[in-house]
Formats: C-alpha cells, structure tokens, sequence
C-alpha cells in the first residue's frame, strides 16, 4: 500500500504530464474498486453521487461534513489510488471553514479536495469576489501546511447557478490560481470555445466535467484545447441509478424480468471484488 505522500506524488505527476486523464467518481468503496479495476489513475468522490446513497437530494447542506469524510476515507481505503474529494463549500462562509475541511480531509487520507465559491442559498448562490478569493486562500494555505502535498482545487460556479458571466469566472478562476489554488474548474461550461478561453486564460491545470446534459466533448476533444483533467461528477451513479429504474419499472409496470439480461453476472462481480 503506498504511503499518502507516494499518492499525493503521484497525483501531481498525473496533472504534471502531457495530454488530459479521467479522474471518474466512485460513490462508494464497492464502485471505487470496479473503477481500479479497470485501470483508472486515481479517483475522485461525488457528493451528488453519495447524497442518491443516503436517500436525500443532492445540494448544500444536504450532507454533513463528517458524511462526506466518511465517505471519503470508505473510497481512499478501498484502492491504492490517490482519491480527491467533492468538499462543496468548505462547510462554512469564513475561510476557515474551507481551511479547516482542508486539514479533516487530509485526516482521512485524501491527497486532494475541491473548494467552491457557491453558497448554498438560492437567493445568493455566489459568494462575493473578495471574500471567495479569501477563502481560497484559507484553503491553500491550510493544504501547505500538511506534510506531504496536497493538490487543492478552486471552482467558480457561477454557470451552475444561472449566471453564465464567463468574464467573471476567469476572473475568479485567475484570483483562485494567484491565491495558490494548484487546478482550475468552473463546472457547467457548455462550448468548447469557453473551456478553450478557459485554459488560455489561466496558467495551472483545468479540470472539466463529463456527463452532464449538453456537453459531450471526447478526452481527444478536451485535451486538444488544453484540458488536463476530465471528471464525471455524479454522471456514473445517475447511470446506474437509470439501469436500477428501467428494471424496476419493467417489474412493476410490465411483470416482466428482462432486465437480467442486461445485469453483470453473478460471477464476474463476484471475481472483481475478489482480485485484491
């Protein structure tokens, strides 16, 4: 088992290297496994994906902090992959927050982790400028401070919020990267030019996300513009979610089980979570 600085390393060295790598999302420390298994460099967590789990919608505040770190330390003990976590807001408006999120994560084993500038309330979903770049900051700092290096990284989601100013996310994204933030992402951008304006405009490695409705960029795609880190957010889990739906309505609403067809073999789940 590699220590977490080995992991934290080899993180780095993934967002170091030419072209643009996957970086999918497990929910739990079962699909963690099957991801390994299939050769994946490293992981990243889904607080989407893990509230379906709990039973609760997904959004701010639906999950507690500790919530979230258990189920981080579930993912990062299930594989030898370095695991980045989905830590919404820090947890708190004051920079502290994030900073103290920053230093629990670490706790659990995670050698990354995502800060947001979103609030979590719907009549004012951004945080002002100032105080975003500050909590960045807290965040960044608090990551320096751990004994090995932790890769923080800083998103704007102004686009996720119904204020497509792609102006002011480079902005922001440009504050976060002189705040010290180590990756980039403003999630929710739907055109190839605005990632590529993205890129241009910042000189760390970007993250984009797959899987949401609308945008359906290729790896090739992504890494042709600049893109160095492609997740999937909660996309896997609303795809076995939908499989789980299908099948479900076909018993209830046809008495039929055709579903089964289509379901992984008893056998071969059973010899991928025997391998390790």
């Amino acid at each position: 088992m590699p220590t977490q600085t080995e992991k934290a390393l080899a993180f780095q060295r993934l967002h170091a290297r030419p072209g643009a790598f996957v970086i999918p999302n497990p929910w739990d420390a079962g699909t963690a496994r099957l991801l390994a298994g299939l050769g994946f460099e490293a992981l990243a967590t889904t607080s989407a994906g893990f509230a379906f789990t709990l039973g609760r919608n997904d959004g701010a505040g639906r999950i507690s902090r500790d919530e979230i770190l258990a189920n981080a330390r579930a993912i990062v003990e299930a594989t030898d992959l370095p695991v980045s976590a989905d830590l919404e807001g820090g947890f708190g408006d004051a920079p502290e927050a994030p900073a103290e999120t920053i230093r629990q994560a670490a706790a659990v084993g995670l050698v990354g982790g995502s800060i947001e500038d979103s609030t979590g309330r719907d009549a004012d979903p951004i945080h002002g400028f100032d105080l975003a770049v500050e909590r960045v900051r807290a965040a960044v700092e608090a990551a320096r401070s751990l004994p090995f290096p932790f890769t923080l990284t800083a998103r704007a989601e102004n686009f996720l919020h119904g204020r497509p100013d792609l102006a002011d996310t480079i902005r922001r994204l440009q504050a976060f990267q002189e705040a010290g933030a180590d990756v980039l992402y403003a999630p929710g951008l739907a055109s190839l030019d605005d990632i590529a304006a993205v890129v241009r405009a910042v000189d760390r490695p970007v993250n984009v996300v797959m899987g949401l409705v609308g945008a359906r960029f290729t790896v090739d795609q992504l890494a042709g513009v600049g893109v160095r880190r492609i997740s999937v957010g909660g996309s896997l889990a609303r795809a076995a979610l939908g499989a789980f739906l299908r099948a479900a309505r076909e018993i209830h609403d046809q008495g039929s089980f055709g579903y089964a067809a289509d379901a992984v073999p008893h056998k071969e789940l059973n010899g991928l979570f025997a391998a390790r």
